[in-house]
């Protein structure tokens, strides 16, 4: 398995997004289970999860649950950097609210330290901007989470540039990731990728083929995707996920996965080299 770095942190170059799991429409706990011990028998050492990955509003932290489950009941399981993230919250009528005050924050880091059975969270997120609480308030409840020993790493997810850098004043330098959506449909985070590029922060593409509904679709919406998998003999979403990697070092795809043979392939794209021209034909898309 290709490695890059978060932090002080070595981890695969492709990790796995477990929202799907634990959300609407997803699998029986059998097969979640079978997808996170296939993600771990083939070099996966990051997973990305969240308190609010839940359906049902009495269920908070199911996600989190569920990787604890199958971390503890595999040999690798040590091995794996669990990234979860407080400040958002689901009521359980299908909606997502944020709440981002520093007092929230921190109950909800301590629910996460029980709900993964581990002693200091290995990367803590906040989630989302919340408009109601100044966002320095929000960052600063991460910079006491670090200094008392409760988390080991600390980043934010769906920043722009100035709270990228506003949170890395605030933590003193000790920012490590940022989890923005991007994906070939949705390119706005270009910026925020060139920025922790610049400052060497880790860079997190959430839903990087998608979403779950248009992942699989990405080959017959994209056509240049398309024609390069077929060229190479293999699936789009496995050239879209090499894309992302050629496009900066500190570029880690999170992608969605709810069975064994999509994160299987998924973390093939670590393998695959495209070529010059084959980046400029998917950057122009």
């Amino acid at each position: 398995m290709h490695t890059r770095r978060i932090g002080d942190v070595e981890v695969s170059a492709i990790g796995l997004g477990a929202m799907p799991m634990s959300i609407e429409g997803r699998p029986d706990e059998a097969r979640s289970l079978a997808t996170l011990h296939a993600a771990l028998d083939v070099g996966v050492t990051l997973i990305d999860t969240a308190d609010a990955y839940h359906r049902d509003a009495h269920e908070v932290g199911h996600n989190e649950t569920l990787i604890a489950k199958a971390l503890a009941s595999h040999e690798r399981g040590e091995d794996v950097l669990v990234a979860t993230k407080g400040g958002h919250l689901r009521p359980g009528d299908g909606s997502w609210t944020v709440d981002g005050s520093p007092r929230h924050l921190k109950e909800a880091c301590e629910a996460s330290l029980r709900r993964l059975g581990v002693e200091a969270i290995g990367l803590y997120q906040f989630h989302r901007p919340d408009p109601r609480v100044p966002y320095a308030d929000s960052v600063g409840a991460l910079r006491d989470l670090l200094d008392e020993g409760k988390i080991r790493m600390a980043g934010i997810s769906n920043a722009n540039p100035d709270q990228i850098r506003q949170a890395r004043e605030i933590l003193g330098g000790r920012l490590v990731s940022v989890q923005n959506q991007f994906s070939p449909a949705f390119r706005s985070s270009e910026p925020e990728l060139r920025l922790c590029d610049e400052l060497g922060i880790a860079f997190l593409p959430w839903s990087p083929l998608g979403g779950i509904s248009r992942a699989r679709e990405l080959g017959s919406a994209y056509a240049s995707f398309a024609r390069i998998a077929e060229a190479h003999g293999v699936s789009p979403q496995r050239v879209c996920l090499a894309w992302m990697l050629a496009k900066s070092p500190v570029v880690v795809p999170i992608p969605g996965s709810s069975r064994p043979e999509t994160i299987r392939d998924s973390v093939a794209a670590a393998d695959l080299v495209l070529n010059a021209g084959e980046l400029a034909e998917l950057d122009a898309v």
